[in-house]
């Protein structure tokens, strides 16, 4: 079958290892089920994979793309939950120390099918198109427990979104403004910024401005280069939520800061498959367009990768078949 794969380990050229060609047709263990796939979206953590990051050189060559949507072989369209679990596990999926992504143990969904646990294959709402249901089990499912599940906010209050263009902030921007929330967004530049106020944003700021107040809660996925700000853009008792740490993970803390005014800080990793049933449902009610910005065909997946590398992206990165 046609796939996009990640032929080795390739820590300092990641794309010289990128193939587009043909694997095996997969096998379909008992409790598991084949997709047809749609269409799938880029993540960084494709990138990682590529340089052989979280993964082992015998498992390798590895069909990337955690995220997708397709049928299943009765029609059934479907969104794919990229969290794979220990079977026993119960409760939130994302605390389950077994857990594994699409790509790390198991091939991925840039190929003609994906084979995953029948439970990951989520119906998907009427309305929503294959690249849109491709975008949301990562960046938007991740969004989506930042705002919803982490952050504490009440319709009304203020939410500092820190970076104006990638795929989680995109997410937050459009998830927040249609909840309620007073949304703030930061950008380095004045096209990402415009970008994030077509989105829904309120207001818009460059990197590292003095706010006109103070807000209730920032989502960070930027980490060292934005930290000072987002610490100092806090109401007393406010709250940061943290989903990344794209400039660098090791920021000064601010202890004094963050113990005198109350402040909170808390960690937000993907979400479990009911949020993302929750969250297909509450963008079908919204009447929510998810943001893609690029939509290529699969066989053009170089281009599409070499986009992400660069940080030449407005939204996610969207391939279809």
């Amino acid at each position: 079958m046609f796939a996009v794969y990640a032929q080795e380990p390739n820590a300092d050229a990641p794309l010289d290892s990128l193939v587009v060609g043909e694997r095996p047709d997969p096998e379909v263990p008992d409790g598991w089920v084949s997709v047809n796939v749609s269409a799938a979206s880029l993540n960084m953590h494709d990138l990682w994979t590529l340089r052989g990051v979280g993964i082992k050189p015998d498992q390798f060559p590895m069909i990337l793309g955690c995220d997708g949507a397709g049928t299943l072989d009765d029609g059934t369209e479907v969104v794919l939950y990229p969290i794979i679990g220990d079977p026993d596990w119960r409760g939130d999926e994302t605390l389950d120390p077994k857990r594994t992504l699409l790509t790390e143990r198991h091939q991925g969904t840039m190929a003609d099918k994906v084979i995953v646990p029948a439970r990951n294959a989520v119906p998907a709402p009427k309305g929503l198109t294959p690249g849109q249901g491709a975008v949301l089990g990562t960046a938007w499912l991740t969004a989506y427990r930042m705002l919803f599940t982490k952050s504490g906010l009440q319709p009304g209050q203020t939410v500092l979104v820190q970076g104006a263009s990638g795929g989680v902030s995109t997410a937050l921007v459009q998830l927040g403004r249609a909840a309620g929330f007073q949304v703030w967004v930061t950008g380095r530049d004045e096209e990402k910024r415009a970008l994030a106020e077509r989105l829904g944003a309120h207001a818009t700021f460059e990197s590292g401005a003095k706010l006109p107040g103070k807000v209730d809660a920032v989502m960070e996925s930027v980490g060292e280069a934005t930290w000072k700000h987002s610490m100092r853009a806090l109401r007393p008792g406010g709250r940061i939520v943290v989903c990344g740490s794209t400039s660098g993970p090791n920021p000064p803390a601010d202890l004094q800061r963050l113990f005198f005014l109350q402040l909170e800080v808390v960690g937000a990793t993907m979400g479990t498959r009911q949020e993302l049933a929750d969250l297909m449902n509450f963008v079908a009610t919204a009447g929510i367009a998810p943001e893609i910005g690029t939509e290529l065909p699969m066989d053009s997946a170089k281009e599409a990768f070499e986009a992400m590398a660069a940080g030449r992206t407005a939204g996610k990165i969207v391939l279809t078949r």
